[in-house]
């Protein structure tokens, strides 16, 4: 199993990126989301990949985090949904967001990817959603880790103004997101904030 790939970037195109590690150039299919973090042709990249073997070929996924690559292996175990289904999924957004989709049951937010009706939208919802757990929990635990490594004594927004930043949102982001939700702890206050980010604000 060809589990990660390390080299220079030779080919870099819309859906897939050829990395050259020795003398052999390797093909992977990768998202949206992955590409975006690609750098440019010469340049070293790493990718965590996934390796599907058919008859007919050999298929190389590539994914720029563990988590991304989970997610697509979550993807591929729910009925009707192929790997390039999954990449679509995976082209849109990154995988806190998605999995926030899934732990509150937004349908609506796969379903608008194309190659996905309303029925195996909501098929992915229910096969995927208790892998995932509810999203305040998904929060809770987030800030819980969070407090626990830094071991400091602020106020809960403060508190959920570095929980965001910890999960990947800009400062100026975070900021924004929390300046419109109103909450007791920090734990729910990245909940809500989180709820809004998925709205759009």
């Amino acid at each position: 199993m060809i589990a990660l790939l390390q080299g220079e970037v030779a080919v870099r195109r819309t859906d897939h990126v050829v990395v050259l590690c020795g003398h052999v150039g390797y093909r992977a299919a990768v998202s949206a989301e992955t590409l975006r973090h690609i750098a440019p042709v010469g340049e070293q990249v790493t990718l965590h990949t996934h390796l599907i073997v058919r008859d007919d070929a050999l298929s190389l996924y590539g994914f720029h985090s563990e988590q991304e690559r989970e997610l697509f292996l979550m993807l591929l175990g729910v009925q009707a949904v192929g790997p390039k289904v999954a990449l679509g999924v995976l082209s849109a957004g990154q995988p806190r967001e998605l999995l926030a989709a899934l732990a509150a049951g937004d349908a609506a937010r796969f379903q608008a990817v194309p190659g996905i009706g309303k029925r195996t939208a909501e098929r992915i919802i229910v096969e995927l959603r208790e892998k995932v757990g509810s999203e305040s929990a998904v929060a809770a635990v987030d800030a819980e880790e969070i407090l626990a490594r830094r071991g400091e004594e602020q106020h809960p927004r403060g508190l959920a103004r570095a929980g965001l930043i910890e999960l990947g949102y800009g400062p100026g982001e975070a900021d924004e997101l929390l300046r419109d939700v109103e909450a007791e702890t920090p734990e729910e206050l990245i909940a809500a904030a989180l709820r809004l980010s998925r709205s759009g604000g």
